[in-house]
């Protein structure tokens, strides 16, 4: 089992790890700080460093039951089971996803709370975003009015926070999963939650930032139809 820093502190950029596996191109780690993609966040990339100047560019990461694999990038050679090496993330690319991904709770939070529409699908890169909603009807004022609201959100500077909870628990909560469908899975025993103090609290297992205003500004790009209960919202997120 890899022991993921990046589940309890999105802020570690970097840790010491023992090479534990290789196959192929990808090598397991005992520990890492890599998000290793889901729930609509990419995964991470980076290096794995040696003492001097020897490294291996990770151009991704993978979750394989309880492990981490990190994906070398053209790696001509691999480095040993066995091997201490240095485990770094490609921190900007991280933070911006951290940004965008908080901004999009923003977006959910706001949305759920003045609208009462679920989600029905979203995705995101570094400083862009989409999520899709249960709207039947959308248009220019509306699109203009979420997003004045979402970014009186963010300049609220509400605190961002990471739990854990027992499935029973977490389940207790009204509205916990906002997804039209729940993509837990069914023997899951803990669930970690995501919540912005005072207007937000949904499962999710990505990473974020401590609080809203980090996030910087957001501005709706686009919106479209996705069908006639099914309204797609495009984003990006701004300093």
């Amino acid at each position: 089992m890899s022991d993921n820093l990046a589940y309890r502190d999105a802020y570690a950029r970097s840790v010491a790890a023992r090479v534990e596996e290789t196959d192929g191109s990808a090598v397991r780690l005992d520990r890492t700080v890599f998000y290793p993609g889901g729930g609509g966040q990419p995964a991470d990339t980076g290096w794995l460093r040696l003492e001097g100047d020897q490294a291996w560019r990770v151009a991704s990461a993978r979750k394989v039951g309880d492990d981490v694999w990190h994906v070398l990038d053209a790696a001509e050679s691999m480095p040993a089971i066995g091997l201490n090496v240095g485990v770094e993330l490609d921190w900007d690319r991280r933070h911006a996803l951290m940004r965008t991904h908080s901004a999009l709770h923003v977006l959910c939070g706001v949305i759920w709370r003045d609208y009462q529409a679920s989600v029905t699908g979203g995705n995101m890169e570094p400083l862009a975003g989409r999520m899709d909603f249960e709207f039947e009807t959308m248009h220019g004022d509306l699109v203009a009015e979420i997003e004045r609201r979402v970014n009186v959100e963010i300049m609220a500077d509400r605190e961002i926070k990471v739990a854990v909870l027992p499935r029973a628990e977490a389940f207790a909560i009204p509205d916990l999963i906002r997804t039209k469908i729940n993509l837990l899975p069914a023997g899951i025993e803990e669930v970690r939650t995501i919540e912005i103090v005072g207007l937000d609290l949904q499962a999710d297992g990505g990473t974020h930032v401590a609080r809203t205003t980090e996030i910087g500004r957001v501005r709706v790009t686009g919106y479209e139809s996705k069908g006639r209960i099914n309204k797609r919202i495009r984003i990006e997120v701004l300093d």
